[in-house]
């Protein structure tokens, strides 16, 4: 009995120091998976939570991409940018809410997946956009810009993962920047021609246009 009982109270430290490093690792994974500067999730958290929410037929794809962003770090400085990118994730992940998952994929680029219960994503995204264009809190009012966003359904193209219906919103969310429109809905036929898995002319891509400064 003596022995058993040495043998438990020598295991006490070390499985309460196994429960510390459990929580630690725990921590650890879920600040990895979110963008210190945004709070938002990253890549890969985003796809995680995404690629359930997708399970349902009223979910919807959204890509958001700062325009001009690239001038105005030039011009008002990274601390401006920083500002203006924290505005557009703090108001993205409001409008999407607990149902849905908002993440940033990177640089000046969001994403977010939303379900779409009552049919009225085309208004909702409408306001929106309205929403990312006011100028970030507490800073020069002179900053500002608009964000483009691009949408599709999935519904509308079914059995598609997420990766191929981030590709369908990009390809939107570029037009809509192209024509100024605000925000605009991916259609419903074959991709436009891509490049490595992501639009021609969009950054990283060899053929890439003067657009990228946009």
């Amino acid at each position: 009995m003596s022995t058993l009982l040495t043998a438990l109270a020598a295991a006490g430290p070390l499985a309460a120091g196994w429960s510390v490093h459990t929580v630690w690792l725990r921590r650890s994974l879920r600040s990895a998976r979110r963008d210190p500067l945004t709070g938002l999730r990253t890549r890969d958290g985003f796809t995680r939570r995404a690629s359930v929410l997708l399970k349902d037929p009223r979910a919807v794809v959204v890509l958001a991409d700062v325009d001009h962003f690239k001038q105005i770090n030039d011009q008002y400085g990274h601390a401006a940018g920083d500002a203006l990118l924290k505005a557009t994730a703090d108001r993205l992940a409001y409008y999407v809410g607990r149902d849905g998952i908002a993440g940033r994929l990177g640089g000046d680029e969001f994403a977010a997946v939303v379900i779409d219960t009552h049919g009225t994503i085309g208004d909702l995204l409408a306001v929106l956009h309205g929403v990312l264009a006011r100028p970030a809190d507490g800073t020069n009012p002179t900053v500002r810009t608009t964000v483009s966003l691009g949408w599709v359904g999935a519904a509308d193209h079914p059995g598609e993962d997420l990766s191929g219906l981030l590709r369908r919103a990009d390809e939107a969310m570029y037009a809509a920047k192209q024509a100024r429109a605000g925000v605009r809905r991916a259609g419903l036929g074959s991709l436009l021609a891509t490049l490595s898995g992501r639009r021609a002319g969009r950054r990283g891509t060899a053929l890439a246009g003067p657009w990228d400064a946009a």
